[in-house]
């Protein structure tokens, strides 16, 4: 059977997509020459050519079986949003026509009330606009015609997370091509890359709807540490579970049909924890694949009695999901800016981007933490099985010791130079991959990429790489503004590279990230440990950041406070819902089913001790039970006092504060006498599904 599914790859591979093979087919030379100028180039298109498109888009989506188009965007709530519209038109004598414009290709006018502002405007202004970005390929999806868009309001602010993931790319577009021009590069264009590594779990659909908690919030806010968990390391080598295999075989004709380069499944550390990875590709369709991959990974999975779930920690005590954010950026010549290169000046240029990535980083770890915090995520990292809050760069030992040469203007001891000086034969190869890739670390080097571990599973890559694209286009800004003035190049150069790797070595870290030690370490070295979102976001408006995006023209200042009011708002509606199912689960599920198991050991008791006089076991038991369901209602009463006084304040930011630092530590004192309570109830009288049920149930 494998051989005959693998033999249909290349016939459905982006069947359900409007690509440039299908354009080049069904457009004139002129009409497809100009949507090429338009994905390249960004050059407006006109309304004829725009109309010639629509119509042939029209055509082919119908013969694929669409009735409906959609224009398909990011809004700020982390997922995607479609209205549908039907091709029909009405005509004459009560019969219909199919048509599709080059306007509504274009532009589309959805109601924008729907979705989240942050306070830019008020509910009954409800025009928002949908504009096409034809880098990203139109797909077939349910019937419907879907057309990748940026989504803004009337005056032209950004309502989504692909406009100023759009606005970045352009962005660093611009700083590095000043940069390469310093080199002699005559590269026309560079673009961002992107892979991201998808983690995630699958458990049975019977076993999750017997849990609240996995379907009200996405984990588990109840469940003792089962038998066996993860510390066999069995499950990462372990052979694919069959009903696995079934499911993943038919994602991945799913995911081919989009065009979508599923490439890399297998088994994750924890059990019945999977991953995904697909071939890199830009930026903002890589983004776009991603949020059709999380979707269509959910739906194939209902498909197989399975449910996927992408929450960053649906469980305590084995390791969570991440997203592993695999950022380059490449030249028009498709010359990668983050590999070493064959020659000194290819190096000298290298080492110079390097640079720029260190001090990015460096300068802005708040807004790096801020990217990637959520509800979940912060569950996740610094979780001992995840890289911390702290963020560090890794780039190999040998990378390393190159640095340092650098930085301390001594020799390279693996060629015996007397000094180190770029852009000059002194300079050394530099290896592209030789030391093992550092699992612990945020933000690691990894020969032609960084790859940015702290992303959490749920997350959209567009906000990360919104991020990324930003603070590295600021920090070569910055080296082109001084370099561009430059009387003697290559001696500026040298300067630059050392002062810069002088100023910031203080973020690179080769170590091991999850060990406690490295947070003392970290705090001696000035770096920044924002363990919760909370403590993150009420740094994200400080001056500095408020000016590196808005020069940068990534976020207007009204955008940036509407991202950090929707932030905290999301963040506070998440542990409003947990905090509400977990008093649910305890006052409905929990106390109910230990005072059924009571009954049973005392109606037991009553006829032991009739027969034999005693029986201490089941009134210890009993006893044992009694006290902990007291102190289950105790704690339960207290996060549910705690919590009305939680919802009565008004600031987001001091709300958000009170539900990270009193909330989750009450929900964990409540959940740590329930899971107490959980082990010593009979098998038949646990109010729902075990760990051991859902971590080792699928085969």
């Amino acid at each position: 059977m494998g051989l005959l599914f693998m033999a249909n790859v290349p016939e459905i591979f982006g069947s359900r997509v409007f690509n440039q093979q299908v354009m080049k087919k069904m457009l004139t030379s002129k009409v497809y020459k100009a949507l090429k100028h338009t994905m390249e180039d960004g050059t407006p298109l006109n309304l004829d050519a725009a109309n010639q498109i629509a119509e042939a888009m029209k055509n082919w989506a119908i013969a694929n079986g669409a009735t409906h188009y959609t224009h398909w965007f990011q809004p700020l709530t982390g997922i995607t949003a479609e209205k549908h519209d039907s091709f029909l038109t009405p005509a004459p004598e009560g019969k219909i026509i199919m048509s599709f414009s080059g306007k509504e290709l274009i532009k589309g006018e959805p109601d924008a009330s729907s979705f989240p502002n942050g306070g830019k405007r008020s509910t009954f202004e409800a025009r928002g606009y949908t504009v096409w970005d034809p880098t990203s390929y139109p797909f077939i999806k349910d019937h419907s015609l879907c057309i990748p868009t940026a989504f803004c309001s009337y005056n032209g602010e950004a309502l989504d997370k692909k406009t100023p993931l759009l606005r970045s790319m352009e962005t660093l577009n611009e700083q590095a091509l000043r940069v390469l021009k310093l080199f002699g590069n005559n590269a026309k264009h560079v673009t961002t890359t992107m892979g991201p590594e998808q983690e995630y779990f699958l458990v049975d659909e019977k076993l999750y709807q017997k849990r609240k908690d996995l379907k009200m919030t996405g984990r588990t806010l109840f469940g003792a540490k089962p038998v066996k968990g993860q510390e066999m390391d069995d499950q990462y080598f372990a052979a694919i579970k069959p009903r696995v295999i079934e499911y993943m075989e038919e994602l991945n004709t799913e995911l081919w049909k989009l065009g979508i380069y599923s490439k890399t499944e297998h088994n994750e550390a924890a059990p019945a924890q999977h991953e995904m990875a697909p071939i890199f590709t830009t930026s903002n369709l890589a983004a776009d694949q991603n949020q059709l991959t999380m979707e269509i990974m959910k739906k194939v999975a209902r498909r197989h009695g399975l449910i996927c779930l992408l929450h960053e920690k649906p469980f305590e005590g084995v390791n969570g999901s991440g997203k592993h954010n695999n950022w380059s950026i490449a030249t028009d010549k498709g010359e990668n800016l983050f590999a070493p290169g064959n020659t000194p000046s290819e190096n000298a240029q290298f080492l110079l981007f390097l640079t720029a990535v260190i001090k990015a980083v460096d300068d802005n770890q708040d807004l790096l933490r801020c990217c990637v915090a959520s509800a979940g995520n912060d569950h996740r990292l610094g979780a001992h099985e995840a890289p911390p809050a702290i963020m560090s760069i890794y780039v190999g030992d040998e990378l390393e010791a190159i640095l340092e040469a650098i930085k301390e203007g001594t020799e390279y001891g693996a060629k015996g130079k007397s000094k180190m000086s770029i852009g000059v034969d002194v300079l050394p190869n530099i290896p592209k991959d030789s030391t093992d890739r550092n699992r612990t670390s945020p933000f690691a080097f990894t020969g032609n990429r960084f790859e940015f571990r702290s992303v959490g599973s749920a997350l959209s890559i567009s906000g990360p790489n919104t991020t990324l694209n930003a603070i590295l286009a600021d920090a070569l800004k910055q080296f082109a503004d001084e370099l561009e003035n430059s009387s003697n190049f290559e001696e500026d150069l040298n300067k630059l590279v050392k002062r810069e790797i002088t100023a910031h070595w203080r973020i690179l870290f080769n170590g091991n990230g999850y060990d406690e030690a490295w947070v003392k370490e970290a705090e001696g070295r000035g770096l920044i440990n924002y363990r919760t979102t909370p403590d993150a976001m009420a740094h994200y408006m400080d001056p500095k950041n408020v000016k590196l995006y808005t020069e940068m023209g990534i976020y207007t200042e009204s955008e940036m406070q509407s991202h950090f009011d929707i932030k905290l708002e999301k963040y506070c509606q998440v542990l409003n819902i947990e905090v509400g199912t977990m008093l649910e689960m305890v006052n409905k599920d929990i106390i109910p089913a230990a005072f059924k198991y009571m009954n049973v050991l005392a109606d037991t008791e009553f006829k032991m001790q009739r027969v034999f006089s005693l029986c201490d076991a089941g009134l210890n038991m009993m006893k044992k039970l009694n006290d902990l369901i007291n102190e289950l209602h105790i704690k339960a009463e207290e996060l549910s006092s705690m919590h009305e006084k939680v919802k009565t304040i008004n600031s987001i930011l001091e709300k958000s504060k009170n539900y990270a630092d009193s909330i989750l530590p009450q929900m964990e004192r409540v959940r740590e006498v329930a899971d107490s309570i959980e082990v010593l109830l009979g098998e038949e009288y646990k109010p729902f599904p075990s760990y051991e049920d859902l971590l080792f149930s699928v085969q």
